[in-house]
């Protein structure tokens, strides 16, 4: 499956967003007071981390379907040209 333009860059631009987001979220938990009690990390740092982990993880392998998607939109769009100038119904300069 091959999948248009559009969806590849819509895929990267998902996987930026989640690099822009998630980094600033993680920064506002980590200051946040429920963060640490007693010298230590407390259940609500460790299951945000936990999300925000996984949200990167997740965004990017979503960004890198999307590049990967480009690249092939790329080459199948080169091999439907080469498909069509071979073919005989194909104007001939």
């Amino acid at each position: 499956m091959v999948l248009s333009r559009r969806w590849s860059a819509f895929l990267v631009v998902v996987g930026v967003w989640t690099w822009l987001i998630w980094p600033r979220f993680g920064l506002a938990i980590w200051r946040d007071d429920r963060s640490f009690a007693d010298g230590g990390p407390t259940a609500f740092l460790w299951v945000h981390a936990l999300l925000i982990g996984a949200s990167l993880l997740i965004g990017t392998a979503v960004g890198v379907l999307g590049v990967l998607a480009w690249r092939g939109a790329a080459s199948a769009h080169r091999d439907a040209e080469q498909i069509a100038a071979r073919s005989p119904l194909s104007p001939k300069d």
